[in-house]
C-alpha cells in the first residue's frame, strides 16, 4: 500500500518552483502518494503565507490522515506560531501514526511538541532535499524509506580523527536516553521559553548553516549557562556548513569550539554526525529513547525496540 505524504509549508516561502516540482515528481516516482496543501506555494513577505495561513496548514497536516507530514523547506516563521498551535491535535495525529518530518526552522515545532507532550517527531529532509538539481542522496533516501516503512532501527557513522587539542573518545555504550535537538540557532532562541523541553540525561544533537564557529560557541555558551548542557549525557555535533573563516580568526575554527566545550561539560562530545544542511543526512527520532555506542572511530545511535 502506498504511503501518503502530506506536503505543507509552515515556514519560509517556496523560492525555487523548479525544485518544488522536481521533489514532488521524485517522491511520486518512489511510490508515495503526495497530497499538496492548498497553501503550500503561498507567499507573504518572506513567509509561506501570513501567520494564520501557515498555522492552518499545520492543523490541516495534523488532520490529513497521512502517514508522513513533510515540510517544503525551512527558513523562518515557526517561532511566531508556537503559542497558537493545537498541540493536542498534533499529538493525537502522531499517536495515530503520523510522522512529522523536517529540519532547520522546523526544530522550533519539534521542541515545542516534545515540551508539550513528549511526542516523537523526525529530524530529516524537507521537500527541498528531494528536489535537489544534483539528484536525491542515496543514504538520505534509504533512511527516509526506512522511517516511512517503520524499518529504521538506528544509524551509524565514522567519527573524524580527533583534531589537535580535542580529546579522543573512549569506547562506551550509554544507557538509553532521550534523543533531542536539531538546529542550534533555534534551540538557543527557545531558552527561557516554555517551548524548550527540559531533558535530563539526554543525548543532544546539533547542526547549523552559515554560522561562523564563534557564533556556534556563543550559542553553546547560552545553552551552557542556562544549565541545559550540564543535564546531558552526550552532545553530538552534526554538520556545520556554509561559513567562512577569515584572517582575523588566526587559526580559530570549529575544532576549537569542540575542544572548548569538552572542557566545560562532563558529557561525551562527539562530532561528524551526518545530519544538517547537507545532501547526505540520516533521519533521527526526536524524543525517542536511544542507545549511543562508540567502538573505536565508529559511533552508533540505536532506537529499534526501545520505548
Amino acid at each position: 500500500m502506498k504511503k501518503h505524504i502530506y506536503l505543507y509549508s509552515p515556514s519560509g516561502a517556496v523560492r525555487d518552483k523548479a525544485s518544488f516540482k522536481r521533489g514532488l515528481k521524485r517522491l511520486t516516482a518512489l511510490g508515495y502518494e503526495v497530497e499538496v496543501d492548498e497553501a503550500a506555494s503561498t507567499r507573504h513577505q518572506r513567509f509561506a503565507g501570513d501567520d494564520e495561513t501557515r498555522l492552518a496548514a499545520i492543523h490541516r497536516a495534523a488532520a490529513s490522515g497521512a502517514d508522513i507530514a513533510l515540510i517544503s523547506r525551512g527558513g523562518y516563521g515557526l517561532t511566531r506560531l508556537l503559542p497558537h498551535i493545537d498541540y493536542q491535535a498534533v499529538t493525537k495525529a502522531i499517536d495515530k501514526g503520523l510522522q512529522f518530518v523536517g529540519l532547520s526552522d522546523f526544530t522550533a515545532f519539534q521542541m515545542a511538541v516534545l515540551a508539550k507532550s513528549g511526542a516523537v517527531t523526525w529530524a530529516g529532509p524537507a521537500l527541498d532535499d528531494f528536489g535537489a538539481e544534483a539528484g536525491v542522496d542515496d543514504i538520505m533516501q534509504a533512511c527516509f524509506e526506512d522511517m516511512a516503512t517503520g524499518q529504521g532501527e538506528g544509524c551509524g557513522w565514522q567519527l573524524p580523527k580527533p583534531a589537535p587539542g580535542v580529546a579522543p573518545l573512549s569506547d562506551c555504550t550509554l544507557e538509553p536516553a532521550t534523543l533531542w535537538g536539531g538546529n542550534l540557532a533555534m534551540l538557543a532562541s527557545l531558552v527561557g521559553t516554555p517551548y524548550l523541553p527540559a531533558i535530563k540525561g539526554g543525548i543532544l544533537f546539533i547542526e547549523d548553516v552559515g554560522e561562523h564557529p564563534y557564533r556556534v560557541e556563543r550559542m553553546l555558551a547560552q545553552l551552557l549557562y542556562a544549565g541545559v548542557l550540564a543535564e546531558q549525557k552526550a552532545i553530538i555535533f552534526g554538520q556545520f556548513s556554509d561559513y567562512k573563516l577569515t584572517a582575523h580568526d588566526k587559526g580559530y575554527k570549529l575544532a576549537n569550539v569542540v575542544s572548548w566545550l569538552q572542557g566545560q561539560v562532563k558529557a561525551q562530545v562527539l562530532t561528524g554526525l551526518p545530519f544538517g544542511h547537507i545532501p547526505t543526512k540520516v533521519l533521527l527520532p526526536v524524543g525517542q529513547r536511544v542507545t549511543l555506542a562508540v567502538e573505536g572511530r565508529d559511533a552508533f545511535l540505536l532506537w529499534g525496540h526501545q520505548h
